[in-house]
């Protein structure tokens, strides 16, 4: 009769054991952390709303440090003491000076006053913008960034940054419901002409848990403005592409 199991395979059959609990690891480490070989990056968040608050508590949990900001920042110390310590809260002005990136998630109409309050702090810093124009909101402002899209628009009143259109057309709801999604994960189209600043908001995408798609230069940001076939969607990036001709 043969021995139940020799030194040699129990040996094997460790080794075996131990690749696959560090391959779930590796995997678990990617879903809640930075990946290995990543430094963690410091992010602003100018307007800690429904999107702002929702990518700061994703970021935070991969490891990134941020910072909400409110004209009152004392009122964002509950959510930030929830993110743990990670999360700081502050002024826009100095979510602006903290961050490596600044994220602006503020109506429309609000962006012209950012860009010229926040000037100095913002200059030359990857800044990823997300907000939507609404004539009924914002103004005629609104209107003209529809007719000629954000992608031309928003740079007008952010000059100085590097700046990627990002985070515009999923649905705020989505940001929290579809993060880290098993299967195929949620697609954020972006649009930038900053080679780096692309390459940052993509790592930033899926450390959200989503997956970036980019579409092109700022100029193409229209082809995912308010309006669009893919705006309010949450779909994936084999849809997103499909859907706006990318191969």
């Amino acid at each position: 009769m043969k021995p139940w199991k020799t030194a040699s395979s129990i040996g094997s059959t460790a080794a075996l054991l131990a690749g696959a609990f560090a391959a779930v690891a590796v995997v678990l480490g990617a879903w809640a952390g930075l990946s290995e070989g990543q430094t963690p990056m410091k992010v602003g968040i100018i307007g800690a709303g429904k999107i702002g608050g929702a990518l700061a508590e994703h970021w935070a949990k991969a490891g990134h440090e941020v910072m909400l900001s409110s004209r009152h920042p004392e009122e964002l110390r509950p959510l930030a003491d929830r993110m743990g310590a990670k999360a700081h809260v502050g002024t826009p002005r100095e979510a602006a000076a903290f961050g490596d990136v600044v994220l602006i998630s503020v109506p429309y109409g609000a962006l012209p006053q950012v860009g010229r309050d926040f000037a100095a702090e913002l200059k030359g810093k990857i800044v990823l913008e997300t907000g939507n124009p609404y004539p009924s909101r914002d103004g005629d402002m609104a209107n003209e960034a529809r007719r000629i899209g954000t992608g031309t628009t928003s740079p007008r009143y952010l000059p100085g940054v590097r700046l990627v259109r990002a985070f515009n057309s999923i649905p705020a709801f989505s940001l929290r419901s579809e993060a880290h999604r098993g299967g195929e994960k949620v697609a954020v189209p972006l649009a930038g002409d900053d080679p780096e600043a692309m390459r940052v908001a993509e790592r930033l995408v899926r450390d959200a848990g989503f997956e970036p798609v980019v579409v092109g230069t700022l100029e193409r940001a229209k082809e995912f403005d308010y309006g669009t076939s893919v705006y309010g969607r949450a779909i994936t990036a084999r849809e997103l592409k499909s859907a706006l001709g990318i191969p």
